[in-house]
């Protein structure tokens, strides 16, 4: 026999071999092939998620690379085996962006957890293929449009969190389906059509929370089936009904809330036998009624319990002493009366087992009886008391100065009577005192400066006597006190006026107090409410109560006050009541009152004189009342009062006056015509420059000037720069307030500087360049010389105070920051272009622009300036380059001031215009300039960078920046394009730099653009 064999005749046995091991191969080569395939669409999806996130502040998503696989990416799991996507777990990450759709291809995801980041648009629907699962947290972001019914396809779904977003329409009856559900979170959203009954289908139910959502409808009976339910949230949704039975069969409930809604009806007498275990019980605010039921002292493990604002009525029966663990207890604004007798405070007695007590709320709850002293036994720990609006009477007990925890002790609004306990200074922890409309009587206990925390006191409406306590100047922290309606006698302690936290309300009104007002009340400088009505306060008004600028609200009616009203209160700018009514006040009425933002003005009954004003809040006749002052004249029609006119004495008295100042004035004419030649022969150092000035020339001296500002008093210096100081004063003529800046002339720059000024002024006028009146070249007093120029005064005060003040109540809006470029790019193309001879500013920064009445902005300060092409100021000093941070960098490379430098200027004050950021913030530095912050925001994102006061632009409509509205979108294309000006105005290279009269054209579009919207 051949031992030689074919293949083909191999044994059987080995044959199968080969053909399992090819079946093996194959297979394994299919499967790795389709692995490899599903690896890809895990690939693609994680890095379309990450190609929509815009902002990836902690750098996440920046390290995922391409180069690794994913699995090691940070934030993401993946499975063992499979090496497929499992945990995406990115919270609080700072992500903003929008969510790709490409998501929903992550088959075998089973957490996909994003909470607390800024993510937006609307949640995909492809999320509904993920049948795999588990965990869905989307909580705390931005997701708006509406939930995709198809998330019922995430049939193995345990827990779906969405709160805190943007959600709008219903809650999809699908999630019904979703039978494996344990945690449904929704609330603070925008859903409504009520809560779907499908989703009593969900046996699995454990915690559930709508709240704050304008859900309406009732509580459907069908969440009774949810049988393993602990928490239950529904606050806020504007429920109504009555709650079904079938929900206080949810036995193991802990958290039951469903405050603030429309639900009526009572409660079961056997509640707490029904949900034995909660441990937080919300209520408040529904029209409940009946009987507060007495079984709640079975809910031993109770800790917090508000059932306030209700309409609960009867005997409040609850004994409390079975709560051990009672933290908060909120009953207040019910009806729980009784019959005023013994029994009625017993419930206090129950109390004092409460160990763990922070809360006690039982205000307006028309309560009867005296206050037990059982009081004092209340837990160390409370924090809150309050029994105010109630009908307790009899002597608030001693012992409440046991109570050593408390910060907030209210008692107001009852019928206390005898003298506010000493003991009440034990209580080292108060913050809020409040034993108002009492019938407390005695004096206030000096035991009350003992209070060191203290933030309120409220003792108005009572009978108390004797003097202010001194020692209420050691509550530092003091913000309001109220003590009107008392019989307290003295005079105003300047203990208290030195307190500068007082800056909520004084009111001392309607009490006996004598004397002064000091001058220490101008130390009060963040108070926004003074009241010191029917006092018997006399002298005049001190000066130093100009100093109160944050005051809205100020009355000293009913006194002896009497003299003029100074001129130091026209700094009440934010003042917007304003009450001199009943006193002794005499002489003409201000005529700074009509600059004022007063919307009531009371200054009847006293004696003033003259000419009645006819602007600001005099223009209304029903917000301003001068009754009772005999000698006054003019103002509006309304009035009834007679018209302004001289008598006939006054005439002839008037014709003698204009004879003998012709004579005066004709003398005075020769006299000046002699003085003319002789002056001419002095020394040039000694005499007064000239200008002219509306036809004529006037001339100011140093002795005039040091008159007009008081000697240079720091009291009226309202600016200080490197060259020079800047005196507000009232010259002697016509011009009312000026501005006069006095030069540093020790400093050798300053003569350079003055000459510049007096060469630029006597060259150029514009509307919105400052008007100079005169300038002064002279010596003062101790011979040394003396240089000064005189402008116009701006009232408006600088566009740098506005912007960085924090004396600003109130910032710029929109319109008004557009209106002020606007000026400052007209005035600039002035100079640039439409001057006889071309001036470039040099120094072009928000202190240089100053602002009048009606907040027009006008350009000053021309020290720096240069005329181009005349050679009279051509300078090599490196001290003429303009201001750090504002001057462009060609400067500091020696090259001559042009146009081009001021256009550079005008771009970073742009800026900071509308980002409130000066270009030498800290935060400027490593390459990061204020042109790159705001270039890198362009186009889509400048509202993350602009101040965060434009959001009240346009009309305060704030709501519409919060809205995708046509509106709101064309405003912030308006503010993109007014960055883009800056930007492209403060680019590095001057000749690529925009020309001055296309940034005003441009402005004037973006302002009639605004103005349509």
């Amino acid at each position: 026999m051949n031992s030689r064999q074919p293949i083909t005749s191999l044994p059987s046995s080995l044959h199968m071999t080969f053909l399992f091991s090819g079946f093996i191969l194959l297979f394994t080569i299919v499967t790795v092939s389709a692995s490899f395939g599903e690896n890809v669409t895990d690939h693609m999806a994680l890095l379309s998620f990450k190609k929509m996130i815009y902002q990836d502040p902690y750098g996440v998503l920046s390290s995922w690379n391409t180069s690794f696989h994913f699995c090691d990416w940070s934030g993401v799991s993946c499975g063992k085996r499979h090496r497929r996507v499992t945990h995406v777990l990115l919270m609080s990450r700072g992500l903003k962006g929008s969510l790709s759709p490409h998501v929903g291809n992550l088959s075998f995801l089973r957490e996909f957890l994003l909470s607390n980041n800024s993510l937006e648009g609307s949640i995909p629907h492809e999320l509904g293929r993920l049948s795999r699962l588990r965990i869905l947290d989307f909580d705390y972001n931005k997701f708006n449009g509406f939930i995709p019914t198809n998330l019922s396809g995430c049939s193995n779904l345990e827990g779906l969190g969405l709160c805190n977003n943007m959600l709008v329409g219903s809650i999809p009856k699908e999630i019904g389906f979703l039978s494996k559900l344990t945690q449904l979170i929704l609330f603070k959203n925008n859903f409504t059509g009520g809560i779907p009954p499908s989703l009593g289908n969900i046996t699995s139910m454990e915690r559930f929370s709508t709240t704050e959502n304008p859900l309406g409808g009732s509580i459907p009976h069908a969440l009774g089936n949810w049988k393993n339910l602990r928490e239950f949230y529904l606050g806020a949704c504007i429920l109504h009904g009555s709650i079904p039975h079938s929900i206080y069969n949810l036995s193991l409930l802990t958290e039951f809330s469903l405050a603030e809604n429309q639900l009526t009806g009572s409660l079961p007498q056997g509640i707490g036998a029904m949900l034995p275990h909660l441990v937080d019980l919300q209520l408040r605010s529904n029209y409940l009624t009946g009987l507060l039921p007495t079984s709640i002292s079975n809910c031993s493990k109770l800790q917090y319990l508000e059932v306030s604002e209700n309409k609960f009525s009867g005997k409040l029966t609850i004994n409390f002493s079975k709560l051990r663990d009672l933290n908060s207890v909120y009953l207040n604004d019910n009806n729980l009366y009784g019959h005023g007798g013994s029994e009625e405070m017993k419930f206090i007695d129950s109390l004092s087992n409460c160990s763990k007590l922070v809360t006690l709320s039982l205000s307006d709850c028309n309560l009867q009886g005296v206050l037990p002293k059982s009081v004092s036994n209340l837990s160390d720990w409370l924090e809150y008391l309050s029994l105010s609006g109630n009908k307790l009477y009899g002597n608030l007990p001693s012992s409440i100065g046991n109570l050593v925890g408390l910060t907030t002790l209210d008692m107001g609004d009852n019928r206390f009577n005898g003298k506010i306990p000493s003991t009440i200074g034990m209580l080292q922890k108060l913050q809020v005192v409040g034993l108002y409309i009492n019938q407390f009587t005695g004096p206030i206990p000096d035991t009350i400066g003992n209070l060191s925390l203290l933030l309120n006191l409220y003792l108005d409406s009572n009978r108390l006597e004797g003097h202010i306590p001194l020692s209420l100047g050691d509550c530092h922290h003091l913000s309001e006190l109220l003590l009107k309606d008392n019989k307290l006698s003295g005079n105003i302690p300047k203990q208290l006026l030195h307190l500068p936290s007082l800056s909520v309300a004084l009111d001392l009104s309607r009490n006996m107090l004598s004397g002064s007002l000091p001058t220490e009340v101008g130390e009060l400088k963040m108070l926004s409410i003074l009241n010191l009505t029917y006092n018997r306060l006399s002298g005049s008004i001190p000066n130093s109560l100009g100093g109160c600028t944050s005051l809205s609200f100020l009355s000293l009616k009913g006194n002896l006050f009497q003299g003029l009203i100074p001129p130091s209160l026209s700094s009440l700018r934010g003042v917007l009541v304003l009450d001199l009514s009943h006193n002794n006040f005499s002489g003409q009425i201000p005529r700074f009152l009509e600059r004022l933002m007063l919307e009531q003005l009371d200054l009847s009954f006293n004696d003033f004189v003259g000419e009645v004003p006819v602007l600001g809040v005099f223009t209304n006749a029903s917000a301003f009342s001068i009754s009772g002052n005999s000698r006054l004249c003019g103002g509006l029609v309304e009035l009834g009062l007679p018209k302004c006119r001289e008598t006939n004495k006054h005439k002839k008295q008037c014709t003698l006056y204009v004879t003998v100042i012709l004579i005066a004035s004709a003398l005075f004419t020769i006299l000046l015509f002699l003085v003319y030649y002789w002056r001419k022969k002095k020394s040039k150092s000694q005499s007064s420059q000239l200008l002219i000035m509306n036809g004529r020339y006037l001339k100011v001296s140093y002795n005039q000037l040091a008159r007009a500002t008081d000697g240079f008093s720091e009291t009226n210096l309202i600016g200080r720069g490197g060259f020079s100081s800047v005196y507000k004063g009232i010259l002697d003529n016509d011009f009312g307030f000026v501005a006069i800046k006095v030069l540093h002339l020790q400093i050798q720059a300053a003569h350079r500087s003055f000459n510049k000024e007096c060469e630029a002024w006597r060259s150029i006028r514009h509307r919105n360049l400052l008007k100079i009146i005169t300038s002064c070249s002279s010596v003062d007093f101790q011979g040394n010389d003396f240089k000064a120029l005189v402008y116009e005064y701006m009232p408006n005060g600088s566009l740098n105070d506005w912007l960085h003040s924090s004396t600003h109540i109130h910032r710029l809006h929109l319109i008004q920051r557009i209106n002020i470029l606007i000026d400052v790019a007209c005035a600039l193309d002035h100079l640039h272009n439409h001057c006889q001879t071309t001036v470039v500013h040099g120094d072009l920064k928000p202190s240089n622009i100053l602002l009048d009445e009606d907040m027009v902005a006008h350009v000053g300060d021309f020290g720096l300036s240069k005329f181009l092409g005349t050679g009279s100021n051509q300078s090599n000093s490196i001290e003429f380059r303009g201001s750090i941070g504002y001057a462009p960098p060609e400067y500091g490379l020696g090259s001559e001031m042009t146009c081009s430098g001021d256009v550079y200027s005008f771009g970073v004050l742009l800026l900071e215009v509308m980002t409130r950021k000066r270009p030498t913030d800290d935060m400027f530095n490593n390459g990061l300039s204020l042109h790159n912050f705001a270039r890198m925001a362009l186009p889509n994102h400048v509202m993350n960078v602009i101040d965060g006061d434009l959001m009240n632009y346009h009309q305060d409509d704030a709501m519409a920046m919060q809205t995708n509205t046509p509106n709101a979108q064309k405003t912030e294309e308006c503010m993109a394009s007014i960055v883009n000006i800056g930007v492209s105005c403060s680019v590095d290279s001057g000749p690529q730099r925009m020309n001055i009269r296309d940034v005003a054209s441009q402005l004037k579009k973006v302002m009639a653009t605004l103005q349509n919207v």
